[in-house]
């Protein structure tokens, strides 16, 4: 057990000396944007006393590493600072959006993962075969089509020309949970075909690369039927990668909604990142590429855990 605890620590010390890096290159960016903000804050009209009190409000009259340090402890304590056009705290715009990021995400998530872990099983089973060949050809074109590409074509077939589900995913507060899963169906959808594919592809990799095992061999030599060498014997070592896979594919869930949120205009945190650049509103930015950052770092501690509790060998290490 303690080398298991060793193992997370350390990668948990990796995680946020890459959060840390991460954090540096994203003020950095900012940083290195052309023109002045307190100018783009204020426009064009603006005279010089009024930019230049804008510009003693927003700090940028201090060195940038020490703006970067009040930054990072105020994003420590989950203080993002002001937003730069509605004056609002940044943690309180973010935070609805945020939620309605993860619902979406989970959404596609409980749809996603036992279908692609099923569908990869049966065409691991079913490998060289018709039905292997067509979902090949079927997973590498949904990988390959962006996600804008695919929702547009939704909302084509699904919304325009069959007007099943509506086109726009607007949210109320009142609406009940039955018509929020209705109305935000499209962009689950897009985002299901996508890390569906990908997940059932690694699924079928993992499954056949263990198919040809030694102890695989000796129980199809034994009789035992082909789903049960693969619930019993193939499934259960199998369940590292799968969960590495299915780990990475919830963070591009999360931080990969951005276009497919832009597509049905959905209420999140990737619609309001594209806003806000748009907008020049530098603290939403910088606040939402952290909580991107740090939700995939997140999930990859989580990924590596889950691999090294599901794998003996990496458990008890020599």
């Amino acid at each position: 057990m303690g080398d298991v605890v060793t193992i997370i620590l350390k990668r948990l010390g990796l995680g946020v000396v890459t959060l840390f890096v991460i954090s540096v290159l994203i003020f950095s960016a900012v940083e290195m944007l052309p023109g002045d903000v307190a100018e783009a804050v204020l426009g064009q009209g603006a005279t010089a006393e009024t930019v230049e009190a804008m510009r003693l409000q927003l700090g940028l009259d201090q060195p940038a590493p020490i703006r970067y340090f009040h930054w990072l402890g105020g994003a420590i304590q989950g203080d993002f600072g002001q937003s730069l056009i509605s004056s609002e705290r940044v943690s309180e715009k973010i935070g609805p959006r945020l939620l309605n990021t993860l619902f979406l995400a989970s959404y596609a998530a409980v749809i996603a993962v036992p279908i692609a872990i099923v569908l990869g099983v049966i065409v691991a089973l079913l490998r060289n075969t018709i039905f292997d060949r067509v979902a090949n050809v079927l997973t590498l074109t949904s990988i390959s089509s962006p996600e804008f590409f695919l929702g547009y074509i939704l909302i084509l077939y699904l919304a325009v020309k069959a007007p099943i589900f509506p086109a726009i995913a607007s949210l109320s507060p009142d609406m009940t949970f039955p018509d929020l899963l209705y109305r935000t169906f499209l962009p689950a959808l897009t985002m299901v075909l996508v890390v569906t594919a990908h997940m059932m592809r690694m699924t079928r990799a993992a499954i056949i690369n263990l198919l040809a095992s030694p102890y695989i061999e000796m129980a199809r030599l034994k009789g035992a039927p082909a789903w049960k060498v693969i619930v019993r014997h193939a499934l259960p070592n199998a369940w590292a990668p799968i969960i590495n896979v299915v780990a990475l594919n919830l963070a591009y869930l999360i931080t990969g909604v951005v276009l497919v949120e832009v597509v049905f205009v959905y209420p999140g945190i990737g619609q309001l990142l594209v806003d806000a650049v748009s907008k020049r509103d530098f603290p939403v930015v910088q606040a939402v590429c952290l909580i991107f950052a740090a939700t995939f770092i997140l999930l990859n501690l989580a990924a590596d855990v889950g691999a090294i509790l599901t794998n003996p060998r990496l458990r008890h290490p020599k």
